[in-house]
């Protein structure tokens, strides 16, 4: 694996940067730039106090759109401003110790990106026709429209040809660029959709320059450790972790959670996943439980499990938002923020104080990166674990029941955070109603 070092004390907060500044939902022909990534700013004392040690970004550069749409990779979009305010953040960002990560489009394209409207201007004659996946009419020549592969039926989205070696030698350049001027990583969007063998021959030759960067892929499914070590990867985003959390949870069933375990180990023996109960393509956490006031349950798997963790903007605060299938059905899940902490509700208040408290105990105990479970007692209602890495451990116990249940400590002797009564002699510790605790 070649997952650098800084990665283990890794904790993200990711933001989806054209909404939490508010842009506007499409381009517009020779805009200015805004500077609104300079309201990110603002933010980062805020990230620091939650004990986020990395900001993780959504789409930054020039789109028609939602940002993954790209028209031009070495732009930052101009609805968010301009090469030196994202100068300026990176510099702001890692005098406060946070890890900028960037999200990389490599799947696909917006229409308007120019090695495509080369194509539609030129015809098959374009010395970028084999960037894509064409198919012509017969006698096509310039201004002929083809058909091309796209992304998942999205025909705004024009899929990149992988196989072709100037893709290739186009996004080590993008990298390349965006890391020299200070990103420490990148997502790698829709990564799923990429041969592990393009993703390899890109991310070698990265790493020959910055070895110290960081690749995660975006990874539903299949098998994540296959594609993490043919693609040269550092990891994959865990989203069977994602959904036996919220599932667990609302059906009462940790029998669920507890199998997810069992697979979340394996991928531990290979590599360090990308956790998570919340990001910009999914309905929020506290829409997501039957019940909002299990969402520290939630929290505290995120937070003790093996992995690199990442909360979504929001999700510290309690926000709801729901994603739906239709045109515009990821708003409502990337919203606008306020200009700065002190404009925020207090309604949020204990779901950060969670957040913050879980997280601190995670920075005190950077171990759990690569801490593999063990379950202690298991029941629909009532699960305890221990999460362990050579000699260090710490035991979790979580109650969905509406009375107070007595579960086995696992020789553990003392809570360190959450609610419990430990009785030492007889090695147990009692969980009140809908409560959790971590011992050690």
């Amino acid at each position: 694996m070649n997952e650098p070092d800084w990665v283990q004390h890794a904790i993200w907060w990711q933001v989806y940067p054209l909404g939490f500044v508010g842009a506007e939902k499409s381009a517009t022909p020779d805009p200015a730039a805004e500077h609104r990534l300079m309201d990110l700013v603002p933010w980062l004392d805020y990230a620091v106090e939650l004990g986020a040690s990395g900001l993780a970004l959504g789409p930054i550069f020039a789109s028609e759109t939602h940002g993954y749409d790209t028209t031009d990779y070495f732009r930052i979009d101009p609805r968010l401003g301009s090469e030196e305010d994202f100068d300026t953040l990176v510099a702001e960002a890692h005098g406060r110790g946070l890890r900028i990560l960037l999200d990389g489009v490599f799947n696909h394209t917006g229409r308007s990106f120019a090695p495509f409207q080369n194509v539609l201007a030129r015809g098959p004659a374009a010395d970028t026709a084999s960037w894509f996946s064409l198919e012509w009419p017969d006698e096509a020549g310039p201004g002929a429209q083809p058909e091309y592969r796209d992304f998942e039926g999205h025909h705004h989205l024009v899929a990149l040809n992988h196989d072709e070696p100037a893709v290739a030698d186009f996004v080590v350049e993008v990298m390349d660029h965006w890391l020299r001027r200070g990103a420490d990583g990148w997502r790698l969007d829709a990564a799923y959709a990429v041969p592990a063998s393009f993703w390899a021959r890109v991310t070698g030759r990265v790493r020959s320059s910055h070895p110290n960067a960081y690749f995660v892929g975006e990874y539903i499914h299949g098998d994540y450790a296959a594609e993490v070590r043919s693609g040269g990867l550092d990891s994959a985003t865990q989203y069977e972790l994602w959904k036996a959390v919220w599932s667990s949870l609302n059906d009462e069933n940790f029998f669920e959670l507890a199998a997810a375990f069992e697979r979340h180990n394996v991928l531990l023996g290979s590599y360090a996943p990308l956790t998570f109960i919340g990001n910009h393509d999914v309905t929020r956490i506290a829409s997501k439980l039957n019940d909002a006031a299990l969402v520290p349950h939630a929290v505290v798997v995120l937070m003790t499990v093996g992995g690199t963790p990442s909360i979504y903007y929001g999700d510290e605060q309690g926000y709801r938002g729901v994603k739906e299938d239709r045109a515009g059905g990821d708003d409502d899940v990337r919203p606008l923020f306020p200009s700065s902490p002190g404009q925020l509700s207090t309604l949020g208040g204990p779901v950060f104080a969670v957040h913050k408290e879980l997280i601190g105990l995670r920075r005190r105990n950077p171990w759990l990166h690569r801490a593999t479970t063990g379950i202690v007692e298991l029941s629909n209602e009532v699960l305890a674990y221990r999460v362990a890495n050579d000699a260090d451990s710490l035991v979790v116990a979580l109650n969905l029941s509406h009375e107070a249940r007595r579960v086995s400590a696992a020789g553990a002797t003392a809570v360190v955070a959450g609610h419990a009564t430990v009785d030492v002699a007889a090695n147990a510790a009692v969980v009140p109603p809908r409560e959790w605790a971590v011992l050690r």
